[in-house]
């Protein structure tokens, strides 16, 4: 007689790895002795220092949150088909974590002895359960995540692309250390008054070895060796160090590999430098509790504007955290632009589900602006709009009408969670930007056909926009409809190029900076406007001209540009440089000032750094000399 329950649990697992790689025959073995468990919400799993289960789950129905020691903040948020409950079994160690139920939730136990089976007997999913201990992901191996992971479990390298561990670990740079002849009673106490878990025992400042908590408790509370012996009894050495830039991966898959829960930091990565730091699994804990790809799933579980709010200010801690560790901008823009449009695909939820009735009509919201070029990095103003199908005209009035209420809605959400009202009221909420399709495709012809200078300053404004949110087929036509009108009236082009050069070159005759020469910001260097805008409306004006559709970012069509014209490559790979580095430069200053890093001091800035801001400045004179001499705008001044 068939076992119907396991039938269906196999059906289940072999749907997810690393059980999709086993034989039809290692998989039901595993789903006959699988353990189904029901957890209400709020339910324990397991707990924080608790002794390991002889078990790990997977998540069949629901969620279960994984929060840290004092379940001060969610480590991470397991749905259908995650593992959890792994890295303990892994190490042999008690739990470092704590396991709870965020919904009522349905969990599958699995024996520890058929984990050891399977790491014993099938390659592919012994390197799948390993490559999830070293990146926390459940399944490193999705489509999400391909290209990420590499055969080789040791090297784990940086991809622009996806959310993955490349950042630098964060250690603590003030270790605590003693001599080789410290008595073990008197670095106990040391530890107990700095309230470490650890002490390096170092000469000549180089470490030779390590005690921990773990060391303590089996080494002198079970009477194994005398509290008034020396701490090099029963340190562990050598110990395994690594340099400052080892990767929170790097250092997951060396304390796994070493069974281990702390690594030195030296000079140069060895132990025959200097000590500088140590790093311990709890510091790899709060890391993850800022993780990406955490945060855009607290997104997706968010119940109120306040929680979206909250997840909005963790996202600005970790924008501090990559630009300290000096990760690539690019990445740093794409990851934190991929949760700003989270959180308001979000808001939009909310504000949907708030009114009368569902929508009526299909539509799009669009992010304009730097969100809608991917690369609003700091708290700035709002710019969006929104376009709705055509409806007849009888329902135009009352569906606009709709559209518009909803707006508001979300615009007030957004404020709340941070980002600012726009004071052009350039967003959905105004009338003006809240549009129907035919409406949008009358209104940027006529942009482009009857250019002025306020016009002009719009369409660089919107042309920048990104879907966040609704029907792309929408913003598909509405950017043929765009392309089609440029291409009929060439000369907009021109007023365009012109624009482009309203900021020339941000410096004087005599080589210095030119800055602002009265208001609020009186002998300050406008970053944005002198240095950014340049660049940004040079990408944008060029890709136009070459009737280049579906590119966004300014870094992303100075490399499109490179490609469709080799002949100029190398002026626009200095243009992607000097952006970059500017880009970086107004997100520090806005870190540091806490304002939107616009404006600097220049009596703040050192000769170094002034160097380096002049060195941007050729490429924009000579992307600036290519755009007057491609438009033949000299006849235009």
């Amino acid at each position: 007689m068939k076992n119907t329950i396991a039938e269906r649990i196999y059906d289940f697992l072999k749907m997810h790895p690393p059980f999709n790689v086993l034989s039809q025959q290692e998989l039901y073995k595993i789903a006959e002795n699988v353990r189904v468990l029901y957890f209400e919400e709020n339910e324990y799993i397991f707990k924080c220092k608790e002794t390991i289960h002889q078990h790990f789950y997977i998540v069949k129905e629901g969620a279960i949150g994984i929060y840290n020691e004092n379940e001060s903040f969610i480590v991470d948020k397991c749905d259908e088909g995650d593992i959890f409950g792994l890295r303990a079994l892994i190490r042999k160690n008690n739990y470092i974590l704590t396991a709870k139920s965020v919904e009522e939730s349905i969990v599958y136990s699995i024996s520890s002895d058929i984990l050891t089976e399977i790491i014993s007997t099938n390659l592919e999913a012994n390197k799948f359960l390993i490559a999830s201990f070293a990146t926390n992901m459940r399944n490193p191996y999705s489509n999400e995540d391909k290209g990420t992971l590499f055969a080789n479990v040791q090297v784990l390298q940086a991809s622009e692309n996806h959310f993955t561990e490349v950042q630098s670990a964060q250690y603590s740079k003030n270790p605590i250390s003693c001599p080789k002849d410290t008595i073990i009673r008197d670095a106990a106490r040391t530890m107990t008054d700095k309230r470490v878990g650890s002490i390096v025992i170092t000469e000549n400042k180089k470490p030779i070895g390590i005690i921990t908590d773990k060391d303590l408790r089996t080494k002198i509370a079970t009477g194994t060796t005398s509290i008034e012996e020396n701490v090099s009894s029963i340190m562990s050495s050598p110990v395994i160090s690594y340099p400052s830039n080892i990767t929170v991966a790097e250092a997951q898959i060396a304390m796994l590999q070493h069974k281990i829960t702390h690594l030195c930091i030296t000079e140069d990565g060895t132990a025959s430098t200097e000590l500088k730091g140590i790093l311990s699994e709890h510091d790899i804990i709060v890391v993850r509790g800022n993780n990406p790809s955490v945060l855009i799933k607290e997104v997706k579980r968010a119940n109120t504007v306040e929680d979206l709010q909250y997840i909005r200010k963790k996202v600005h801690n970790l924008l501090k955290r990559y630009i300290e560790q000096n990760i690539p901008i690019v990445f740093i823009a794409n990851v934190i632009s991929a949760i700003n449009d989270a959180i308001t695909s979000k808001a939009i939820d909310f504000s949907v589900k708030e009114m009368e009735h569902a929508p009526k009509a299909e539509f799009t919201w669009l992010a304009l602006g730097s969100q809608g070029r991917s690369e609003q990095l700091l708290f700035t103003d709002q710019d969006n709009a929104l376009v709705f199908e055509n409806v007849s005209e009888e329902k135009n009035t009352e569906t606009k009408n709709y559209f518009l209420s909803l707006s508001e809605k979300i615009t007030r959400k957004l404020h709340i969670i941070g980002f600012e009202y726009c004071p052009a009221e350039m967003m959905a909420s105004n009338p003006k930007w809240c549009l129907s399709l035919s409406e949008w495709k009358q209104q940027f012809n006529n942009w482009i056909t009857h250019p002025d200078e306020d016009k002009i300053m719009l369409c660089t404004i919107f042309f920048d926009y990104n879907v966040v949110y609704g029907s792309k087929k929408l913003v598909d036509e509405m950017s043929e409809s765009i392309f089609k009108s440029i291409n009929e009236y060439e000369i907009f082009l021109n007023f365009l190029g012109v624009n482009s050069l309203r900021n020339p070159a941000p410096l004087s005759f005599f080589r210095q900076f030119l800055v602002e020469h009265s208001g609020e910001h009186k002998d300050q260097f406008d970053l944005k406007a002198r240095a950014l805008m340049p660049l940004i409306d040079a990408a944008r004006l060029l890709v136009l001209s070459l009737n280049s559709k579906d590119v966004n970012s300014t870094v992303k069509r100075f490399e499109k540009l490179a490609i469709l014209e080799p002949q100029n490559e190398d002026l626009y790979h200095s243009c992607i440089n000097a952006f970059k580095i500017l880009l970086r430069y107004r997100t520090e200053e806005g870190i540091k000032h806490n304002d939107s890093g616009r404006y600097i001091d220049l009596n703040e800035l050192n000769k170094t750094d002034r160097l380096k801001l002049k060195g941007c400045f050729k490429p924009i004179k000579d992307i600036q000399e290519l755009i007057t001499t491609r438009f033949n705008l000299s006849q235009f001044k």
